[in-house]
């Protein structure tokens, strides 16, 4: 399986601002963009004049690294967003948001959405009372996302860092088990980013 193995930090210094893609370091001053927030690189510091592409690359590439989905991938949910009704950039928050991953990260049962994908991978969920170890599959509204039985005795479920849930989930602390009570809203995706680029990036 294909994935990022370089220094996560260097994503947030080249986009410009927080990711969140190394769980709670990045509250804390160790963070690298409280250290150096500029472009990483010999010309990071330097004022560089951006196109109307650029900006289009830049809003892409946000998104993409803040849910940690590869080009191909992010290129597959576009064209499933683009075969929807509405607004395609709107369509295509809604499913990245939807990810087992993202929905598992958002329930507060992984730091970051990197450590969920691998707890994922590992087997260590179920949706819907079944097996669930692909971190891409998308859940709908309704559907119960549970630590197994045999994962809740971990210490990773013990310490788990408290957060604060978006209106369309819900999560039992006690039994570990959440539930998807809605698709999500655009106002409820917490990622600054101008999805309307984009869409215009992929249209050309």
């Amino acid at each position: 399986m294909a994935r990022y193995i370089d220094a996560s930090c260097k994503l947030c210094r080249r986009e410009g601002e927080k990711l969140f893609l190394k769980g709670q370091r990045c509250y804390t001053s160790k963070c690298a963009m409280a250290r150096r927030s500029f472009a990483p690189g010999q010309h990071g510091q330097g004022r560089k004049k951006v196109s109307e592409y650029g900006l289009q690359l830049r809003e892409k590439q946000k998104a993409r690294r803040f849910y940690g989905v590869l080009e191909k991938q992010f290129r597959k949910i576009y064209a499933t967003a683009d075969k929807m009704k509405g607004k395609t950039g709107e369509n295509l928050l809604t499913l990245l948001e939807l990810r087992l991953d993202n929905v598992v990260y958002r329930m507060g049962l992984a730091s970051s959405r990197a450590e969920a994908r691998q707890l994922v991978t590992h087997g260590h969920f179920t949706v819907n009372g079944g097996k669930a170890n692909i971190p891409s599959m998308f859940l709908s509204a309704g559907d119960v996302v549970a630590v197994k039985e045999t994962s809740k005795s971990s210490v990773k479920f013990k310490d788990m860092a408290e957060r604060t849930l978006p209106k369309w989930l819900s999560f039992d602390q006690e039994n570990l088990k959440g539930t998807v009570l809605l698709v999500p809203a655009r106002e409820e995706v917490d990622l600054e980013v101008k999805e309307h680029l984009i869409v215009e990036l992929y249209s050309k």
